[in-house]
């Protein structure tokens, strides 16, 4: 395939069209967000209605964030050759079909297939970010758009996992995948008819399909062991240390692989670039540090009756992640403009360090007895994490990415974002359950997970310093 590309044009797009193609990427960001975030509520019904353990069910929502991690690695690139809306389309529909695959599931193997079909859609928000920056080039309104866009990625203002409990409460968990299909496929009719299509400049490549299959396995492999780690006493130690061993084998083959490929991938030249290696790095370590002190811990301990406040799930979702999310959801677009205008590596540096001092808080949070003080603290780490550092690592994938491949550090980025979220619930809480004592009303143990979260954003903060500053991305008045 060497035909030249389609030309784009240069010129900017009205405001009517931009807005336009930002209505039908936010439709798709939307659908995305339902399928990661809108069954969370609805888990113990699943359990009830299939007859499954708590186990069985857990590693259904493994599988579709597995399967989103491995799609999002090369989707992006797809797109950059056969063009971004018809991947972009084919995404949505797809999940709609692996919707209602899991809508009429009546065991957890078909449930189990649903869940990995809406894994396609994984790469949607780093697909939307590059075909939003083929459409705007001033970089003040790209860093706002970008930062309305991938602020649905923290939550739709946390009405998405409400409305999923209550639908799941009325009329079982079944509804919730019927909504998710008829958004996913609005999102789709819109996405084929508002959008434009577009490729990479320059001439047109094959697929590194060899390479694909390299880094999926590499990644899979190293996202299996950290599920299976995550289960500290319970986990099978062999398997994890043999999955690890494949992880690393198989992503020598693939640096191998790359460099003999005429039409790679990924280029290790890119690789070795600090654009690259130092942007995943901070990633990863940003995710590492946060993800499971808001995910998981802060809700435990709200419902926590011994040494926490002994809320019911949807009392802490009420008082830590509709917050959170609508904090982050309102704080996303002002974070774009700034970084166009302030610099997105100062952006950035800011939201690590108020999201170090924000879980710092949270940990002084847990012996004061204080409602209000969790509802605060949980604002500011939507604030400071889902309104800035999110953004701006998503961004940063965007605006530093090589003009000849668009798509890979996007997609490499999203899976850094996947890594990171299984390593959060692998290591921190290991480090909870370590030092947790030996009475159950004690916060030591989540204390613990806090703290070794707080010393993991100060990695990401130090690391941050090595990515590049992206020029072009940036106002230069």
């Amino acid at each position: 395939m060497t035909s030249p590309a389609p030309a784009r044009p240069a010129a900017e797009g009205s405001g009517t069209r931009v807005w336009v193609l930002v209505t039908a990427l936010l439709a798709a960001c939307f659908a995305f967000q339902l399928n990661a975030s809108m069954l969370s509520p609805a888990l113990k019904n699943v359990e009830e209605s299939l007859g499954a353990t708590s186990a069985e069910v857990g590693l259904t929502q493994t599988a579709f964030f597995t399967s989103a991690a491995l799609f999002s690695l090369f989707l992006p690139r797809l797109g950059d050759l056969v063009g971004r809306r018809r991947v972009l389309t084919a995404m949505m529909v797809l999940m709609a079909v692996g919707c209602v695959v899991a809508a009429l599931a009546q065991s957890v193997p078909v449930l189990f297939a649903g869940r990995v079909l809406q894994g396609v859609s994984g790469p949607t928000v780093p697909l939307c970010l590059i075909m939003l920056r083929g459409e705007v080039h001033e970089p003040k309104k790209y860093g706002t758009l970008l930062g309305v866009i991938t602020a649905v990625n923290g939550g739709i203002a946390g009405v998405d996992s409400i409305a999923g409990g209550a639908l799941a409460d009325r009329y079982g968990f079944h509804s919730v995948f019927w909504v998710m299909a008829a958004v996913a496929a609005l999102a789709a009719v819109l996405v084929r008819a508002l959008t434009p299509e577009s490729v990479a400049g320059g001439e047109r490549e094959w697929m590194d399909w060899p390479g694909v299959a390299l880094l999926v396995v590499s990644v899979g492999a190293a996202l299996i062991a950290l599920n299976e780690a995550g289960k500290l006493g319970d986990a099978r130690w062999g398997l994890v240390a043999g999955l690890f061993v494949l992880a690393a084998v198989a992503f020598a083959l693939f640096w191998r692989t790359e460099e003999r490929s005429a039409h790679p991938l990924v280029a290790t030249r890119h690789l070795r670039r600090r654009s690259t290696w130092a942007l995943l790095l901070t990633t990863v370590l940003t995710m590492t540090g946060v993800f499971a002190v808001m995910n998981g811990m802060i809700p435990a301990f709200a419902q926590d009756a011994r040494a926490g406040f002994g809320m019911s799930a949807e009392q802490s979702a009420w008082w830590t992640l509709t917050p959170y999310a609508l904090a982050g959801l309102a704080m996303g677009p002002l974070a774009g403009r700034l970084a166009a205008t302030h610099g997105y590596g100062r952006i950035l540096r800011l939201g690590l360090i108020g999201s170090a001092v924000m879980v710092a808080l949270m940990v002084l949070t847990l012996g004061a007895d204080s409602r209000a003080l969790l509802l605060v603290a949980s604002l500011l780490i939507g604030v400071t994490y889902a309104g800035v550092a999110n953004i701006m690592l998503n961004g940063l994938g965007i605006v530093l990415s090589p003009r000849e491949n668009p798509g890979f550090l996007p997609g490499l980025n999203a899976g850094a974002f996947n890594l990171g979220a299984g390593l959060s619930f692998a290591l921190l809480y290991a480090v909870q359950t370590a030092a947790q004592p030996s009475d159950p009303a004690s916060t030591g143990g989540y204390a613990a997970g806090m703290v070794a979260g707080v010393v993991l954003l100060g990695a990401a903060l130090v690391t941050s310093f090595l990515i590049p500053k992206p020029v072009e991305a940036e106002a230069t008045a």
